[in-house]
């Protein structure tokens, strides 16, 4: 039993022996049990980019609108229209802006008037710039308005509330500095154009083409297209504020921004809807506008959008108080203001930012 014992063991250290030595040929034949990590050899991900965009304040927008109307009616012209003009420059140079006066005479269908634009240039070192524009004119008739339709309006939307914002953005900008260009443009002489309907018995300029009738209007825009305020100045996208601060305001596309500046309309668009704001932005079409976006991009290769409140169907497209005595300060809405301002500042500071586009 002991020399069985004996046998026994030997041969179990033989088998230990000979496991031991092919245990790592044996490990290489095996398949494993757990799959190994595969190596991360992708480029690390961008960090997010955080964009601090500031509040814009309605209530100063609401007063810079204020201060225009309080003036009168500002047609090309007229003594309301320098004293706004001189207020206007004076303003913008206090908010740490540079100031060009481009003056030029508007050739109005009813005649020659002496207008200015006023260009408001932020960081004019800058080589990468955004070009924000609105008109100040206010229309030199009431040509909807049931009564005293020779009248001049005092268009508290159509014409002041773009500029409003326009100041409190360049407010906005100096309290919260931006690594961006931007020049902000007030077109003058933009409501002077004819509107009369054809008769055969009136003058040429009643029964000139749709064409000729449509460059009568935005004389200002037109002027500065062709006279740019620096040789070869261009901008990586434009926005045009018209009408922008009355109650109910909607802005849905207009067809030459949807035509020729689609990206960067669908992304204020984007913007909106993000803020909250996208049943204000809806995304229908609204037609053709003929405004000052056109003619800046007829003149340059600036992709500009038009931000214009397009609430009705026709006949009433713009609003019931559009070129009546009722564009007065009863029509002006903050809400619509802080809206509109803050999509705007949010795309200043995105493209600041270089994540906007």
């Amino acid at each position: 039993m002991a020399t069985h014992f004996i046998r026994n063991k030997s041969m179990w250290i033989v088998l230990v022996l000979i496991l031991a030595f092919l245990a790592p040929y044996l490990r290489q034949c095996i398949p494993s049990s757990s799959t190994p990590p595969t190596p991360n050899i992708s480029a690390p991900a961008k960090p997010a980019v955080t964009v601090t965009v500031p509040t814009i304040n309605a209530d100063s927008a609401y007063l810079f609108i204020k201060k225009q109307v309080d003036f009168g009616p500002r047609v090309p012209g007229t003594p309301a229209h320098k004293k706004c003009a001189a207020w206007m420059s004076a303003e913008f140079k206090r908010l740490g802006l540079s100031v060009i006066e481009q003056k030029f005479t508007a050739q109005t269908y009813f005649g020659p008037r002496d207008a200015v634009n006023i260009i408001a240039q932020y960081k004019p070192e800058l080589s990468k710039r955004i070009l924000l524009c609105a008109h100040w004119d206010s229309r030199h008739i009431a040509d909807k308005d049931s009564k005293d339709k020779a009248n001049p309006i005092l268009g508290a939307d159509d014409g002041a509330s773009g500029i409003g914002l326009l100041l409190e953005i360049a407010r906005t900008l100096q309290a919260n500095p931006l690594d961006l260009g931007v020049d902000l443009i007030c077109f003058d002489a933009e409501d002077l154009g004819d509107d009369r309907e054809s008769a055969p018995n009136e003058s040429v300029m009643t029964q000139a083409s749709a064409e000729a009738k449509a460059r009568t209007w935005c004389l200002g825009s037109q002027y500065w297209a062709g006279n740019l305020h620096k040789p070869g100045y261009t901008a990586q996208f434009g926005i045009l504020l018209d009408m922008v601060g009355a109650k109910g305001a909607v802005f849905p596309y207009e067809s030459y921004s949807k035509d020729r500046a689609p990206l960067v309309q669908n992304q204020i668009w984007n913007i909106a809807e993000e803020l909250g704001f996208g049943s204000m932005f809806p995304r229908r079409d609204a037609g053709y506008v003929t405004d000052d976006h056109v003619f800046v991009m007829n003149g340059t290769s600036i992709p500009t959008v038009d931000i214009i409140s397009i609430p009705n169907p026709p006949p009433n497209s713009f609003g019931s108080y559009h070129h009546t005595h009722n564009d007065n300060m009863n029509v002006i809405d903050r809400a619509t203001l802080g809206s509109v301002g803050q999509v705007v500042a949010t795309v200043l500071y995105r493209a600041g930012a270089g994540v906007f586009l």
